[in-house]
C-alpha cells in the first residue's frame, strides 16, 4: 500500500531517494527544500536546489519556507496530511510539533553508521578518522540530533583509494534503496525500531576551513585519509614554490607511494619526477590536483605546465 509521503531535502545526496520513492508508487504530497539561492559568477539568477529541480520535474508541489517553528508553517505541513515525513540532509531542525505531524512520524536517511558520526559531515569525518567502512541508516526522528531510534542499515568498505566525493554517491544511491524497502515495511505495518547503543557516539562537526591545510608531518596514511576526506570540497590544500612565487594547490587524489616506508626527506619535499612528497612517515604520490583558478588535473598534466624537480617542497 503506497504512502502519501513529504519529502525533505535539499543537495544532490537527498535526490536519488526522492526520485526511487516517487518510482515505487508513493505519493509525494510535497517536497520541502531550501530556497533558491543566487549562483552564477556575478549571483545575479537565483539557482534552486538539486532537490527542487528534481521535484519541478516530477510535477511535485515545492516549499521553501524560511523557518518551521511558525504557526503558520505547522498548519502548511499538516494542510499535506501526509502519512509520514522522509528528511535527506534538508539542513533545517525540525521542530518537536512537525516532527509530530505525521501520523507515522518523521524518517530520516543517515550516512553514517549510528551513533558514531552523528551530525553535519559524516562522509568526510568518516573517511579522515581512517574509518574502514561507513554506511547509510534510516532513523525515526526525535527532537535530538540524529538520536532517533534506527530502523535499517547498509554497511559499505572506505577504501584508501575513496575520496568524499567517491563515497557521496555510493551512499546516495544504497540510501534511496534501503528508504524505500523501510517505507514499504512502514506501509505494512512491519518495520522495526531499535535504540542507538549509549557506546560509540562520535559528532562530525562541520568542516571548517582552516582544517584543510595539509600537515605533511603526520603519517603517510594519515595524509591520504585527509586529503581524500576533503575532496572535492573544500579541498585540502598546500603551497608549493614556483620560479621564486608561492603557489597553492588543491590535492584532490593521491595514493600511499610503494617502498616509500623508510622515506629519509623532509615531510613535504618532492621525491621524485612522479610528484611523490614525503610525510613524517612514508609518502604518498599525488595523482590528481588542482592549481588555484584551474580546472582540476592529473599529476602528469600539472608537471608539464608547471615542472617541480627533486628538492622542492611543499610548506
Amino acid at each position: 500500500m503506497p504512502l502519501r509521503l513529504i519529502f525533505m531535502g535539499t543537495p544532490d545526496f537527498a535526490v536519488p531517494t526522492l526520485r526511487e520513492l516517487a518510482a515505487a508508487g508513493h505519493e509525494i504530497a510535497a517536497v520541502y527544500t531550501r530556497a533558491p539561492k543566487p549562483g552564477g559568477r556575478r549571483g545575479l539568477a537565483l539557482q534552486p536546489t538539486p532537490v527542487e529541480q528534481e521535484a519541478r520535474q516530477l510535477g511535485i508541489p515545492v516549499f521553501t519556507p524560511k523557518t518551521l517553528k511558525t504557526e503558520a508553517a505547522l498548519a502548511e505541513f499538516r494542510v499535506h496530511n501526509a502519512d509520514a515525513a522522509v528528511v535527506v540532509a534538508y539542513g533545517m531542525i525540525l521542530p518537536q510539533a512537525i516532527l509530530d505531524a505525521p501520523r507515522l512520524g518523521c524518517y530520516n536517511l543517515h550516512a553514517s553508521l549510528l551513533p558514531r558520526w552523528r551530525g553535519a559531515a559524516p562522509i568526510n569525518r568518516a573517511i579522515m578518522a581512517g574509518d574502514a567502512e561507513s554506511g547509510v541508516m534510516v532513523m525515526k526522528m526525535d527532537a535530538g540530533l540524529d538520536t532517533g531510534d534506527v530502523a535499517m542499515g547498509e554497511r559499505i568498505a572506505i577504501s584508501d583509494a575513496m575520496t568524499a566525493s567517491d563515497l557521496h554517491d555510493q551512499l546516495a544511491t544504497i540510501g534511496a534503496g534501503l528508504m524505500v524497502r523501510a517505507m514499504a515495511a512502514l506501509a505494512r505495518g512491519d518495520l522495526t525500531l531499535t535504540k542507538q547503543p549509549a557506546d560509540g557516539v562520535t559528532y562530525a562537526a562541520k568542516i571548517d576551513k582552516v582544517e584543510a591545510r595539509i600537515d605533511w608531518n603526520k603519517p603517510a596514511h594519515a595524509v591520504l585519509r585527509h586529503i581524500h576526506g576533503l575532496s572535492p570540497f573544500p579541498g585540502a590544500w598546500s603551497e608549493v614554490e614556483v620560479d621564486g612565487e608561492a603557489v597553492r594547490v588543491k590535492i584532490l587524489r593521491c595514493e600511499l607511494a610503494s617502498g616509500s616506508g623508510a622515506v629519509h626527506a623532509d615531510p613535504g619535499a618532492v621525491l621524485d619526477d612522479h610528484l611523490t612528497i614525503a610525510c613524517g612517515e612514508g609518502a604518498i604520490r599525488i595523482i590528481e590536483l588542482q592549481r588555484a583558478g584551474k580546472a582540476p588535473m592529473q599529476a602528469a598534466d600539472f608537471l608539464r605546465g608547471t615542472p617541480l624537480k627533486r628538492g622542492a617542497r611543499f610548506s
